[in-house]
C-alpha cells in the first residue's frame, strides 16, 4: 500500500508547529523542513530542531541566506526596526520569502516521493502579506506543478481560521500546551508568549485570550 507523506514548512511558531501536528495526524509520514535566511534569531531554527526531535520528525535545515542580502528586513536586521506604517506592509514582510521557502519544500517533496507541502500561511489574521493569501497559494501550487511535472498538493489548514480558531485546533489535536510552551513566535526571539509587545505577540496573545474566554476552557485558564 503507498503511504502518503507529506513535507511541512516549519519555523517553530505557534502555526508552523500547528500545521505539524495536523499533518501527523493525517499522513502517514512527515518530514519538517526549516530555512536559515539570516534571522535576527537563531533560536528559531534550534527551537525548530529541538520540535521535530521531540515529535520524532526528520528535519531537514536548507541555508537561505542570500533572502536577507536580496531583500533587507526587520526580521534579518537588527538596524530596521519592527514597526508598520499605514497604507504600507508591516517592516517584517520579506519579498519572495513564501514563494521561495514553498519552492524549495516542494523541491524537498519530490525527491521523498511526498505530495503534499503543508504550509501555516493565512488570509484571516495576518498582517496583509500578499504571500499569505489564497490566490497565491494556488497560483504556486499550479506553477509547482507544471516546474516538476509531478502531483504536488499545497494544504493550508489555517487558511480561513482566526489565532482563536488555530488554538482551538491545536487543543482539538491534542498540542494546546506543548504549542503554548514550546513554540517561538516572538519577534524578540523569547519562546512561550514572548515579549508580549510585538505585532507577533500581540496577535498571538489576542488568539489565545479569545480562546480561553470561551464556554467550556477553564482548564486552560492561567
Amino acid at each position: 500500500m503507498n503511504k502518503t507523506k507529506a513535507v511541512v514548512v516549519f519555523s517553530g511558531g505557534q502555526d508552523s508547529t500547528t500545521c505539524l501536528f495536523w499533518a501527523m495526524e493525517r499522513f502517514d509520514e512527515v518530514e519538517a523542513v526549516t530555512f536559515d535566511y539570516g534571522q535576527r534569531h537563531k533560536l528559531e531554527v534550534e527551537v525548530a530542531a529541538a520540535i521535530a526531535k521531540e515529535l520524532n520528525v526528520r528535519h531537514h535545515v536548507l541555508d537561505m541566506s542570500l533572502l536577507g542580502q536580496l531583500a533587507p528586513n526587520a526580521l534579518t536586521r537588527t538596524d530596521i526596526a519592527i514597526e508598520q506604517q499605514e497604507g504600507s506592509l508591516p517592516t517584517t514582510f520579506v519579498d519572495g520569502r513564501n514563494l521561495l521557502f514553498l519552492s524549495f519544500a516542494a523541491i524537498v517533496a519530490k525527491q521523498i516521493r511526498a505530495k503534499h507541502i503543508v504550509t501555516g500561511v493565512c488570509e484571516t489574521d495576518f498582517s496583509g502579506y500578499p504571500d499569505c493569501r489564497d490566490v497565491f497559494i494556488k497560483s504556486l501550487n499550479v506553477t509547482l506543478n507544471l516546474a516538476m511535472d509531478y502531483p504536488f498538493v499545497i494544504d493550508t489548514p489555517l487558511m480561513w481560521l482566526n489565532k482563536a480558531q488555530t488554538w482551538e485546533l491545536a487543543d482539538r489535536l491534542g498540542a494546546f500546551d506543548f504549542v503554548r510552551k514550546r513554540t517561538l513566535t516572538c519577534y524578540n526571539g523569547i519562546v512561550a508568549d514572548g515579549c508580549g509587545e510585538c505585532p507577533a505577540c500581540l496577535l498571538r496573545k489576542k488568539g489565545l485570550d479569545d480562546y480561553l474566554a470561551m464556554p467550556g476552557q477553564e482548564a486552560h485558564s492561567r
